[in-house]
């Protein structure tokens, strides 16, 4: 069987290498162009510029080379995919910021205790320290106190008072007292006459030495 001579090579063997080679080279061709393809409609989600690629790779190996090094670093997968967990992050964020009154769908706030709305209670406050407390815990996160403890009562210390500091002095005359001898002074002020001195009045010591 003869075999076709290229470049004017007339050895079979030789002839049949570089047939082979040709081969080679012509299916790695399409085989690119294909390659091109797909991987262009993987990574770019226009149409326009998939088919862009796709004749780009129409040059030998060059349109290849091209298309691989301004193509998209991540696959359109990827980016759904990036999109979706960032919008589900902001999701728990915004979660965590804003809650709905489970009775009337009303927005409240974490620390709420009663729904602004339809005045329902929607947590219980700590006994100890008024805190919101979640349904869920067994103690308090702000003053460790167990739920449901009673609260501890706030002891005031109380000076005590002695006998002599509570009741007034026997040695010191009583409000009434000096005002009616207030009041005497001036009436006798006013008549002209000089006022009485009255004796000092007896400490309690003196009375009880008496």
């Amino acid at each position: 069987m003869a075999v076709l001579a290229v470049f004017g090579i007339e050895n079979d063997a030789l002839n049949l290498a570089v047939n082979l080679l040709l081969l080679f080279l012509v299916v790695i061709y399409f085989a690119l162009i294909y390659w091109t393809w797909a991987d262009a409609r993987r990574r770019i989600d226009d149409p326009m510029l998939v088919a862009c690629a796709t004749a780009a790779s129409l040059f030998p190996f060059i349109g290849t080379i091209v298309y691989l090094i301004v193509r998209p670093p991540e696959f359109l997968d990827d980016v759904r995919e990036r999109e979706i967990e960032i919008a589900a992050a902001e999701a728990r964020l915004a979660a965590l910021d804003q809650h709905q009154c489970p009775h009337c769908g009303f927005d409240v706030e974490k620390a709420f205790l009663r729904c602004p709305s339809c005045l329902r209670r929607l947590k219980e406050p700590c006994s100890v320290c008024g805190k919101p407390l979640d349904p869920r815990w067994k103690i308090c996160p702000y003053c460790e106190a167990e739920v449901g403890q009673a609260p501890a009562e706030t002891r005031r210390p109380r000076a005590r008072r002695t006998a002599a500091g509570s009741r007034p002095s026997a040695s010191r005359p009583s409000r009434a007292a000096r005002a009616t001898a207030a009041e005497t002074e001036e009436i006798s002020a006013s008549r002209g006459e000089e006022p009485r001195s009255e004796p000092p009045a007896r400490t309690a010591r003196e009375r009880a030495a008496e």
